[in-house]
């Protein structure tokens, strides 16, 4: 199973996948999680889903159409758990500025993390690993940091052998 980033969807809509361009890949999106493969989590779904209706994009309209379904509580106690691991390792981590760790206990990324490594999942970023960034902390830092495989959108349509 894999879980996914908010840049899966937003580098989709935003790129090399638009609506208009592949609308396969968003059909894919859809069979794939509902066969299971893939899901996402709801502190993602609230970075996509705009609370004023009024400023619904393309993505926000698909999401709320389509999607919704697909993002996962992370409100269970293991997940609860390893996210007060993850912030701790964080805040108590010298190499990242104060404004990295303020900014990272406020996104969803850590709950993305423990989510996926308190079910086994297979997390899905196009972040990229640097291990010397001091002012942002990044998703594959982190996994690797707690052994959680992760990987980019390529390599899970390729893995799920998904073709357009």
């Amino acid at each position: 199973m894999y879980v996914l980033d908010a840049n899966v969807f937003i580098g989709a809509h935003r790129g090399y996948y638009d609506f208009d361009v592949a609308p396969s890949f968003w059909k894919s999106l859809i069979s794939q999680a509902s066969i299971n493969n893939i899901r996402s989590i709801d502190r993602i779904q609230d970075e996509i889903i705009s609370p004023d209706p009024k400023n619904a994009d393309r993505l926000h309209l698909w999401t709320t159409d389509n999607f919704k379904s697909y993002f996962e509580r992370t409100d269970s106690q293991d997940v609860i758990e390893k996210y007060a691991e993850i912030q701790q390792w964080a805040h108590s981590n010298p190499q990242f500025t104060s404004s990295a760790k303020e900014e990272f206990a406020n996104v969803a990324d850590a709950w993305l993390v423990a989510y996926a490594k308190s079910k086994d999942y297979i997390l899905v970023t196009h972040e990229a690993y640097n291990p010397d960034i001091k002012k942002r902390i990044l998703i594959p830092v982190v996994c690797r940091q707690f052994n959680v495989k992760y990987v980019n959108t390529f390599e899970m349509l390729r893995d799920l052998k998904v073709s357009f």
